[in-house]
């Protein structure tokens, strides 16, 4: 059994129901969620990022308190996600005020509480387009992390517009390295998650599971190809889950998928236990300073 494996790309609450008016996407069921991670820790799980951030209902004593009653090590994020789901202080604010309360939840706490962000993201992209306050969110959140030195993970909506992230950020001299592209599996293009990975970013593989976006098979086609180029090192894997049907007693993938399911998959498509250890536990770890 894998040891120490770290979810990279999760969502301990979160709720986008009013904006897709839909009550799914509110995931708020503390003793169902409780239940899934007290398993998945027997199973070898020592922490999860949760990229639940500001204004996609990131709650600091909810998830305080799933840690003092998991075991399980929950780092949280700031910053703010993507268009149509901001709150209205990203277009009331200048970027410099943006990236402020970013340094500020990172330095000082979250909502008064002594609990810090670790991560800046999930910050992301929409579909077709990059709005001005997608844009305006990736400049504060490239001042923020100037300042703090922590990763920053995006979204990318079905893979989309990678290397656009990656320019907005490097325009203002972050480094690339401290830079986690997600979703970045959905573009289907196995070129360009290499031509991403050359950039010196890592990559997620984290809507594993979701077969409804992408099928297991290719997933584990492409880490395969990029573990036989020797891109493990750069490579994170997660679940995703953001909806009350993900979870297993509401009939989804649950969040035991990853280890029952999956590695089993990768292991016998012939990828490594020793690759497949770097990506769910030394990557992370390095990624998180443990």
């Amino acid at each position: 059994m894998i040891k120490d494996i770290s979810y990279m790309h999760e969502h301990i609450t979160i709720d986008l129901s009013k904006e897709k008016n839909d009550i799914d996407c509110k995931l708020d069921l503390f003793e169902e969620t409780k239940r899934e991670l007290k398993k998945i820790k027997t199973l070898g799980v020592s922490r999860i990022v949760d990229v639940s951030n500001i204004g996609i209902g990131r709650n600091v004593n909810y998830v305080k308190r799933m840690e003092d009653e998991t075991g399980i090590n929950i780092f949280m994020s700031t910053g703010y996600y993507k268009d149509p789901f901001f709150p209205k202080e990203v277009k009331e604010s200048t970027i410099e005020q943006l990236a402020l309360i970013m340094i500020n939840d990172i330095n000082v706490g979250i909502e008064g509480t002594d609990k810090k962000a670790s991560f800046i993201g999930e910050i992301g992209t929409s579909f077709d387009t990059i709005t001005d306050n997608e844009k305006k969110v990736f400049l504060s959140s490239a001042i923020a992390q100037k300042e703090t030195n922590v990763f920053i993970t995006t979204h990318t909506s079905l893979g989309k517009f990678g290397h656009e992230q990656l320019d907005i950020l490097e325009s203002k001299n972050v480094n690339l390295e401290r830079v986690i592209l997600g979703h970045t599996d959905l573009s289907n293009n196995l070129d360009y998650i290499k031509s991403l990975l050359d950039r010196g970013v890592y990559i997620a593989f984290d809507t594993i599971g979701k077969v409804n976006y992408l099928p297991e098979s290719t997933r584990l086609y492409f880490i395969k190809t990029l573990c036989d180029l020797h891109w493990e090192d750069k490579i994170i894997l997660s679940l995703d889950i953001t909806r009350r049907s993900h979870l297993e007693v509401n009939g989804g993938i649950g969040y035991a998928y990853l280890i029952e399911n999956f590695i089993p998959m990768m292991k016998k498509y012939e990828i490594e236990t020793e690759k497949i250890t770097k990506m769910v536990s030394e990557n992370p770890k390095r990624i998180l300073g443990l």
